[in-house]
């Protein structure tokens, strides 16, 4: 019986896409004057209400043109509007806003494709010890974590104290590859104020001088104790899927006039690993054996957050200010 519904329901998708859903688009043309795409420009503000509509216009057009435009190379987005306005027999001349809105989402929209790609190719790119410039990197994330403490050796038992879990962190970064070390070191760069107090909080109880018993009778609000690094790969993780799966649109269209670009996404990390801190002290696990559980909780609370068009981080940096906000 659930089979058989589904494939009604499925039916009647598909007969209000291909049927009525294009003899309503016919309808308000002919009563507006105007294509389903100025209607999108005239009748959303800039940002992703308006990009999003304009995505899932173009993607379900009748027309090639249309489809295609989705992926054309950054350099042809100009001239691909071009040819989008004499497809729809709209004069540029007296529609000159139409063509700079379409440009600007289209724009955003390829960028984010981009990305996506720079992203994995960030994510497949293992931690190599044997490269330079992977290890000066690792060198750096060091000294802006831990700037009075000289690194005693590349092989320490000191990388724990940032949250690594041996005494070589390369093995560490085999999940996320660079993407991990990237944005690590962008958060501790970038806002080292927020980075350093995040790490020092979650140092505790695991690197307190007293006793539990003594950490209880002091009734601390709340105990911590994670691994800084750890966590900021997983994080990086969560940040990831956001992206590809494409919920990280409705922000990165608010935030990014333009194209989105890597450090767009090194800004939403920034802001995750922050939230996830305060969201962890909230949540006040027993121990680090639920984290998992705090994490998808996390994971979908901001999912909800991002399903609002209008939803966005705050467009400047700095990761102590940052907070969701409707605009």
């Amino acid at each position: 019986m659930k089979h058989f519904l589904r494939v009604v329901t499925q039916f009647f998708v598909f007969l209000y896409c291909k049927c009525l859903w294009r003899g309503l688009k016919f309808l308000a043309r002919k009563v507006t004057g105007r294509c389903e795409l100025q209607r999108i420009c005239y009748n959303n503000k800039p940002g992703a209400r308006r990009t999003l509509k304009i995505e899932s216009s173009l993607r379900y057009s009748k027309h090639e043109l249309c489809q295609s435009a989705l992926s054309v190379h950054p350099d042809g987005v100009e001239k691909t509007v071009e040819k989008i306005m004499t497809l729809k027999q709209i004069n540029p001349d007296t529609n000159p806003q139409l063509s700079i809105s379409l440009q600007a989402s289209l724009f955003q929209i390829v960028g984010y494709r981009g990305l996506v790609a720079e992203v994995e190719k960030l994510r497949k790119e293992p931690y190599d010890c044997e490269n330079p410039n992977h290890e000066e990197m690792l060198i750096k994330l060091w000294k802006a974590l831990r700037p009075d403490s000289p690194l005693t050796g590349r092989i320490s038992k000191q990388w724990c104290e940032i949250g690594f879990q041996g005494n070589d962190p390369k093995t560490d970064f085999r999940g996320m590859g660079l993407l991990g070390l990237h944005n690590l070191l962008y958060f501790a760069e970038h806002d080292q104020a927020t980075a350093l107090q995040v790490l020092q909080d979650s140092l505790q109880p695991k690197q307190s001088k007293m006793s539990k018993a003594e950490w209880e009778q002091k009734n601390f609000d709340k105990a911590i104790g994670y691994s800084f690094a750890i966590v900021g790969i997983n994080i990086t993780d969560l940040a990831y899927s956001l992206l590809v799966s494409g919920a990280l649109k409705t922000h990165l269209y608010n935030v990014a006039p333009e194209m989105p670009n890597l450090i767009h996404f090194q800004q939403t990390f920034c802001y995750l690993m922050q939230e996830f801190h305060r969201f962890w002290i909230d949540e006040d696990p027993c121990d680090i054996m639920e984290f998992n559980r705090v994490r998808s909780k996390f994971h979908r609370r901001v999912l909800r957050q991002l399903k609002n068009p209008d939803m966005a981080l705050c467009p400047h940096f700095a990761a102590s200010d940052l907070h969701l906000v409707n605009l």
